[in-house]
């Protein structure tokens, strides 16, 4: 429940361009649940239950801490009272129509996940399965920047689409995904490099040390990963803004179930690469996944455009 009161506050305050605000809340709950997880779990002896709790606690307060500006502060835009709220079926078709694809693009990741894991444990074994399950971490907070990017694009396309200002879902659009590459980029020159290192922090111990040299390996294959994330992100981040969530989850769609899940079989199976054919599969399907995402929102944005030029006959 707090979760989801605090991301609708979130959103209200991400949407109306207010990021401090929620980067702070983030950062908030993030400190306290690491100074309560010590106290509950070890000071007050309540072990596992106490990691729980401190989880329970510093969500709480976040969402009291995110009312207070909301209701009492009175620093959004919008207002937000209860004795006014009336349910409107509209309304409630609009969120759902974006919230319920965007739902369905974690499973079809987590499909795609299976395919994946499935797969790596038929050509290598469940050393490869540790290897990408490991290196995947490492991914996936590489992508922190492309998200907090891409929820920016959801807000900016909205506005743009509510104002019928369709040119600037295009600029809008190009800045996020010319930004996302060289962003990218960067991540992949660091990671390359840094490989090995970053592989030893989590192959430290006698028991991993082993997986050191396949997380190595993999993490220098995913520097071909990150360039392309950018346009599909983007590209999603923009459907769902203009109320198109279904162009999202199918852009997922594609990408996950039809371009990384055939390329990882073809490669890692079919052509008989083994484990190093799988980690290229994962990249050539998200480069694919990635233009294709790419030019669908472009060419829905000049239609947009388009459809929204004056006609000829009514220019002074």
């Amino acid at each position: 429940m707090f979760i989801l009161f605090a991301d609708v506050l979130y959103a209200i305050f991400t949407a109306e361009g207010n990021t401090q605000k929620t980067m702070y809340a983030c950062a908030g709950s993030a400190v306290l649940n690491i100074v309560l997880d010590p106290i509950l779990i070890y000071g007050a002896g309540m072990g596992i239950a106490g990691a729980a709790w401190a989880t329970l606690l510093s969500m709480a307060i976040v969402c009291v801490i995110l009312l207070y500006w909301a209701q009492v502060k009175k620093e959004t835009y919008v207002t937000i009272e209860w004795r006014h709220f009336s349910p409107e079926r509209h309304t409630a078709i609009d969120v759902l129509s974006v919230g319920i694809p965007a739902s369905l693009e974690f499973v079809l990741m987590s499909v795609a996940g299976i395919v994946i894991n499935g797969t790596l444990v038929y050509v290598a074994g469940s050393d490869a399965v540790a290897v990408y399950t490991g290196g995947w971490r490492i991914v996936f907070f590489a992508l922190i920047p492309f998200i907090a990017m891409s929820i920016a694009v959801v807000s900016v396309s909205g506005a743009a689409y509510g104002a019928r200002k369709y040119d600037r879902l295009r600029v809008a659009h190009s800045f996020a995904v010319q930004s996302g590459i060289l962003i990218a980029l960067g991540l992949s020159l660091v990671t390359w490099f840094l490989a090995p290192t970053i592989a030893w922090t989590f192959t430290y111990s006698a028991e991993s040390a082993h997986l050191a040299g396949g997380i190595t390996a993999f993490l220098m294959t995913m520097c071909f990963f990150y360039p392309f994330i950018a346009p599909g992100m983007m590209s999603a981040g923009v459907f769902e803004g203009t109320g198109k969530g279904i162009f999202a989850l199918a852009v997922e769609f594609f990408r996950n179930l039809v371009f990384i899940a055939v390329a990882v079989w073809v490669l890692g199976v079919v052509l008989g690469l083994g484990e190093v054919g799988v980690w290229w599969g994962i990249v050539a399907g998200n480069t694919l996944g990635g233009i294709v995402g790419y030019l669908w929102a472009r060419v829905y944005i000049s239609r947009l455009i388009r459809l929204g030029s004056p006609s000829p006959t009514h220019s002074p």
